[in-house]
């Protein structure tokens, strides 16, 4: 079987670390050397089993190993653009704040080492925020999103966009054009004048008014008698 690589997670606090063949106390053997480089591989509350660079192996006082700072896990797929972070910004806030409660916990003596490592497993949160852009790890799909702000939706406006006049010269926006004058409202007709109690009214004669344009003729009947006018005889026309 294939001996794992050796990664080292933490390294022996510079006055050195007693170190166990067993987690029991009473089975001490030879104590970890200062600053050397080791690796975590078993956790048993305060316990920790470590494997060191020189080979050895044994069970030391977890809480007493100091940290050595990793580089964040790489992304599996190539980086991509998002339209919305929000999604994203929500999942980062609430692992961020989980990690913290469980980091608390263990400063303040609440919880040990294997509390905080079973509460922070599985925790992966990745994001940079510079000015308007935001660089946010998809954990789900295992890669980095990118995102600048100027996709987000708008929700409301209180007012149109303005209208794009032409582009002058300077690269300063011209001054919009003064709106036309509302059109003055009509003046009010002139209410009739109204008569009193028992008066009559000043009634005008009809007058006949000739129509605009020439007059229309008129067929005239002739002077004199009606002219003969020869009419067929009733039944059959005679031989002739």
């Amino acid at each position: 079987m294939a001996t794992p690589a050796f990664r080292p997670t933490h390294v022996v606090p510079p006055d050195g670390l007693p170190a166990w063949e067993s987690p029991d106390v009473a089975r001490p053997t030879d104590p970890l050397d200062a600053l050397l480089p080791v690796e975590l591989r078993d956790r048993r509350g305060d316990w920790a089993y470590v494997a060191c660079s020189n080979g050895w192996s044994a069970w030391v006082d977890g809480r007493l190993l100091v940290s050595v700072p990793q580089p964040p896990p790489a992304a599996g797929q190539p980086l991509a653009r998002t339209a919305d972070p929000r999604p994203l910004l929500g999942r980062a806030e609430e692992s961020l704040t989980q990690y913290r409660r469980a980091a608390q916990d263990l400063a303040e003596g609440r919880s040990d080492g294997e509390g905080f490592r079973q509460r922070t497993r599985g925790l992966r949160v990745g994001m940079v925020v510079d000015g308007e852009s935001v660089w946010l790890y998809d954990a789900e799909h295992e890669r980095w999103v990118f995102c600048d702000g100027t996709r987000l939706s708008t929700y409301a406006a209180q007012a149109g966009p303005g209208a794009a006049g032409p582009a002058s010269g300077s690269g300063e926006a011209e001054a919009p054009a003064p709106a036309p004058a509302p059109a003055p409202a009509p003046a009010p007709a002139a209410e009739p004048p109204r008569m009193a109690a028992g008066e009559e009214p000043d009634l005008e004669p009809t007058r006949v008014v000739a129509p605009d344009g020439p007059e229309p003729t008129r067929v005239v009947a002739p002077d004199g008698p009606e002219p003969t006018r020869v009419v067929a005889p009733d039944g059959p026309e005679p031989t002739r």
